[in-house]
């Protein structure tokens, strides 16, 4: 991929949380990763939205190291790396502080699967990571949420694949996809679905969980070598 086409999907990435109301002020970053030439593509840090272009957007190597941009790449950059580093298949991340979303992160709470909505997208609860302690900021504060996040996973065998999203605690949601596109798209429905099962318990404390029969029909005619959801017969992956 050229890197003008990096960067431009990735600006244009970052203008759609605008569109889509998970953004105000400087408040997320959407990056995309070019795995055959190592290169990840990133908000700068501290620009608001509104002033953004797409020239602004910082290539760096999968060390952080700039390639090309003149600004400093977002502060989040090291959690972006350590996920790209871990999961292979994933090509772009989205995060975001949006409401309902962040609400449960703050919460430190797993989303609980309420509905077949939430069953069309996430294969299960979407996990929330465990606090991280003072010794963990003390270093590299960006990379140790970045491997806490990694370690979510890889602790609970969850498939980033199949979960395409998780929350820090008390900071807000990541979401991912094979695509910088996908990333965003990931994250406006986990904005939905954050909202849908706060009023859920709202309206009833006592609501159950989806039973995992109705949660793999959901899923499953979506995604993988069954589905038939789509009009195209390649299945989404």
């Amino acid at each position: 991929m050229e890197i003008s086409e990096l960067r431009n999907r990735v600006y244009k990435a970052n203008m759609d949380l605008v569109s889509n109301r998970l953004v105000i002020c400087t408040w997320g970053n959407v990056s995309g990763i070019d795995r055959e030439n190592g290169l990840v593509a990133i908000k700068p840090r501290g620009i608001e939205y509104n002033q953004l272009e797409p020239t602004d957007i910082v290539v760096t190597d999968l060390e952080g190291n700039t390639v090309e941009g003149s600004l400093l790449p977002s502060v989040d950059l090291d959690i972006h790396l350590a996920i790209y580093k871990h999961f292979k298949e994933i090509g772009g991340i989205t995060h975001t502080h949006s409401t309902f979303a962040t609400a449960w992160a703050q919460a430190r709470r797993d989303i609980p699967t309420y509905g077949t909505t939430h069953g069309d997208h996430y294969y299960g609860d979407i996990p929330c990571t465990r606090q991280i302690t003072d010794n963990e900021i003390s270093g590299n504060y960006e990379k140790s949420i970045g491997e806490l996040i990694v370690n979510t996973f890889l602790e609970r065998k969850i498939d980033p694949s199949q979960m395409p999203g998780v929350l820090s605690a008390a900071h807000g949601p990541f979401t991912w996809g094979t695509s910088i596109e996908e990333s965003v798209e990931n994250s406006v429905i986990l904005e939905e679905i954050a909202k849908m099962a706060l009023f859920t318990e709202l309206l009833n404390p006592e609501a159950k969980e989806l039973e995992k029969y109705i949660l793999d029909k959901h899923y499953f005619r979506k995604h993988g070598a069954t589905a038939y959801f789509y009009q195209s017969k390649e299945p989404k992956k």
